[in-house]
């Protein structure tokens, strides 16, 4: 078979192609006529199996579009700024899967029932109202924690040695403070005059 015979061959293959895609997806009655030159010359070449039609003028291949057929067409098109790659598969950006991106995919996924959704075009975890973080991994205290302690779950605090209370606020003697005295620091009392000493035991004499 001759270079011409061989290029009707590919037109006539093209020509298959794009009646059936005229059957299933083109508007219906839409007539597709061009003059096709087996002496044509395209620069640069058409792409992906695309057949130069006349000069400069490339007919495409069911998937890729572009003056040489360059670039690839996904149908439906890639979704939340991710890139056809070829026809029917995109390359996502973070935080995006699936065929053609539209799936919002955290990284790590969000904890405590948090809802992994598109925010300007960045997928971020939507947090509880009782928990803060990137994946929803912070508890939150509304009272704080002080002296040290740690929110470990929503208004729960852990407090270290010799702190009580819902905010590691209370400090914690083992002995305790006396006539009055008061616990201001883990088995620190702070005493009432006269009193003094380590559990305000002692009375100050007056001369």
């Amino acid at each position: 078979m001759g270079v011409v015979g061989l290029s009707l061959a590919l037109l006539l293959a093209a020509l298959v192609a794009l009646c059936s895609a005229a059957r299933s997806d083109a508007p219906r009655g839409v007539s597709v006529g061009f003059v096709f030159d087996p002496k044509a010359q395209c620069d640069p070449q058409c792409s992906h199996g695309g057949i130069c039609i006349r000069n400069h003028t490339c007919f495409c291949s069911k998937g890729y579009e572009g003056e040489s057929c360059q670039y690839a067409n996904c149908y439906p098109k890639c979704k939340n700024g991710g890139t056809c790659l070829r026809p029917g598969k995109c390359r996502c950006p973070p935080g995006f899967g699936g065929r053609y991106c539209h799936k919002v995919t955290c990284d790590g996924g969000c904890w405590n029932s948090g809802e992994c959704t598109a925010v300007n075009g960045v997928a971020k975890c939507i947090c509880p109202s009782s928990w803060t973080g990137s994946r929803c991994q912070e508890a939150i205290c509304p009272q704080g924690c002080r002296n040290g302690g740690v929110c470990v779950a929503p208004g729960i605090c852990s407090c270290p040695e010799g702190w009580l209370g819902g905010a590691c606020h209370t400090a914690v003697c083992t002995q305790s403070c006396l006539n009055g005295g008061k616990c201001i620091s883990p088995e620190k009392c702070r005493c009432r005059p006269p009193y003094s000493g380590p559990r305000c035991e002692e009375k100050k004499k007056f001369h």
